[in-house]
């Protein structure tokens, strides 16, 4: 509407030759991405009135000069109405999208129980753009009759596809993981899923689809945890006392779904005892990079540091890779993180940020 004003102002303010018909046609159609239909209408009638209220006033009504402004304001004003609808079609679709790809993602990757098993646990997914749901990241973790067992990974790829494929890879793990009496056999069992996947598939997603994970699984009656890792970061063990490891695997071994064959695995046995984390994570987190291109490196931020849960662990994590970042990623990030709390731990104890500098009690 102020553009309305300043163009009659304009045009009276300036000799004949001078005319405001292009701020006139200008306001409905600023008005249409970003204002209702009931708005652009009133702001497409205001223009028109301000446009043959100057031809009145100026006395010029009727020639064709003057009509053929007339005509363009209202030309505008009716496109700009049209403008109006198809914006607000596309972004109830887009929003409409937006849930149905969250609902897809969420039924595939539902958020993990905080206590399972006797143990304690938190997830994330954070995607790398506000409002994306979709992407390939994955997590799950249940409690079988041969311990509390986990997985996390990445699959290749964005979208729906990837979509699909976190779905095969979880439904794959939740059967297997209840079913295989080792660890080794469940990487087996994904294997073979991923490896029918791929020949149902055509062109070069038949032979590039592959999926990076570590299995873990945490028995009941030992302070353990065995690992499978096939080419994904190595996870992190956080003690009580504020020491870190790094859970590296014995020998190298390729992503899931390769193509090559079964991988020959061999689970790792690392330490996990009372009062410790497990935290296991996507690549992006640690190919996240501040503006000089550093990565981010969990290890070196992490140690030294205490949390009281896996929750506020992981709260920590996110918040501190957003400020590493300046507030932006350029990948989706999952996060899993798995205690084993020690026998009369209080609920609440001494937490020192990830951050030095910002220590709070």
């Amino acid at each position: 509407m102020m553009m309305i004003i300043g163009g009659v102002v304009f045009d009276l303010a300036t000799p004949a030759g001078f005319t405001a018909s292009p701020l006139l046609a200008a306001a409905p159609l600023i008005a249409a991405p970003f204002f209702s239909l009931l708005n652009t209408v009133l702001t497409g009638v205001a223009a028109i009135a301000a446009a043959v209220g100057l031809e009145l006033y100026n006395r010029t009504l009727g020639n064709v000069t003057s009509s053929t402004e007339v005509g363009t304001v209202v030309t505008v004003a009716g496109l700009a109405v049209l403008i109006n609808r198809v914006v607000r079609l596309g972004g109830e679709r887009l929003a409409s999208a937006r849930v149905i790809a969250e609902t897809a993602q969420r039924a595939v990757l539902p958020t993990p129980a905080d206590r399972i098993g006797g143990l304690q646990g938190a997830a994330r997914d954070e995607a790398a753009q506000a409002g994306a749901f979709i992407g390939g990241d994955l997590f799950a973790v249940q409690d079988t009759p041969y311990g509390v067992r986990l997985i996390v990974g990445d699959v290749r790829g964005k979208g729906m596809e990837a979509v699909e494929s976190v779905a095969i890879v979880i439904g794959a793990f939740r059967e297997a993981a209840e079913q295989e009496s080792s660890l080794e056999g469940v990487a087996g069992r994904l294997e073979r899923a991923l490896a029918r996947e791929g020949e149902r598939r055509e062109g070069l997603e038949s032979v590039e689809g592959f999926t990076t994970a570590v299995l873990g699984e945490i028995p009941r009656a030992r302070s353990v945890v065995r690992l499978v890792n096939r080419g994904h970061p190595e996870p992190l063990v956080l003690y009580a006392d504020g020491d870190l490891d790094s859970l590296r695997p014995a020998a190298a071994a390729l992503p899931l779904g390769m193509g090559l064959g079964e991988w020959p695995d061999r689970a790792g046995e690392y330490p996990l005892p009372a009062g410790a984390t497990l935290l296991l994570y996507t690549d992006g987190l640690s190919e996240a990079r501040d503006r000089r291109g550093v990565f981010y490196d969990p290890g070196e931020r992490l140690a030294g540091r205490l949390f009281p849960g896996p929750e506020e662990l992981l709260d920590a994590i996110v918040d501190d890779v957003r400020r590493h970042t300046g507030g932006g990623t350029t990948d989706d990030m999952a996060l899993l993180a798995v205690s084993r709390p020690a026998e009369g731990q209080p609920d609440r104890r001494r937490t020192v940020p990830v951050v030095k500098g910002e220590e709070s009690e």
